[in-house]
């Protein structure tokens, strides 16, 4: 119990290193959440920053998620911590930890490309469908939001069917998928309404938005 909770802060805390904060105060001087859509990821950072800060930006967020499931399967594998949904808790408490970082007041970004790095870890065939269920989505809708939204809700139903098909239903596991595409969910709130409203704005590559 205590190399879980260990693990579980750890992962946290790296989730917590939210670096489109830092790196708008670098380039930029001001808090990414006082620009465009408020929100504290990639997203934004293109929308306000351009292609390339919104690149880095989405890169670094997906390295967490990939650290954190490192890192957990280093104490199962090297240490013999031999506890099955280990890496599924990592991957809870990083994006947890980018959704609310202890290091900037508890007001994160969304964690869509956090989520994105640990699904692809804990199964690269379930992130790779996942991942091109929300993409082709994005790219023909133009919406971002509802793209990591349906991939939420993919993950959970993909993730599902694979435990039913190959008759390995670890319900420690389950619970920590449906919290992680839970969170992607809940934490566009705001944009599920905008979009039943028609009013939440598509992404343009065609200029920055200030």
């Amino acid at each position: 119990m205590l190399m879980i909770v260990v693990l579980a802060i750890v992962s946290y805390l790296i989730g917590s290193i939210n670096f489109s904060i830092i790196l708008s105060r670098i380039i930029g001087g001001k808090d990414i959440r006082q620009s465009g859509s408020g929100n504290a990821g990639a997203t934004n950072m293109l929308r306000t920053y351009g292609k390339k800060m919104g690149v880095i930006t989405l890169l670094l967020d997906v390295l967490k998620g990939i650290i954190a499931i490192l890192i957990a399967r280093f104490v199962r594998d090297k240490l013999g911590f031999n506890f099955e949904a280990l890496d599924y808790i990592a991957g809870v408490c990083v994006v947890l930890g980018h959704n609310f970082p202890l290091y900037f007041g508890f007001k994160g970004g969304k964690g869509v490309a956090t989520s994105l790095g640990v699904v692809l870890m804990l199964d690269w065939k379930v992130g790779l469908i996942v991942a091109v269920c929300a993409i082709l989505i994005m790219a023909v809708t133009k919406y971002v939001s509802l793209g990591s939204i349906l991939g939420g809700a993919a993950f959970i139903v993909v993730e599902i069917i694979k435990a039913l098909v190959t008759k390995s239903f670890n319900i420690a596991e389950i619970v920590c998928v449906v919290i992680i595409g839970g969170l992607l969910i809940a934490r566009h709130h705001a944009n599920i309404k905008r979009l039943i409203s028609g009013t939440e704005n598509k992404l343009s590559f065609s200029k920055k938005e200030k």
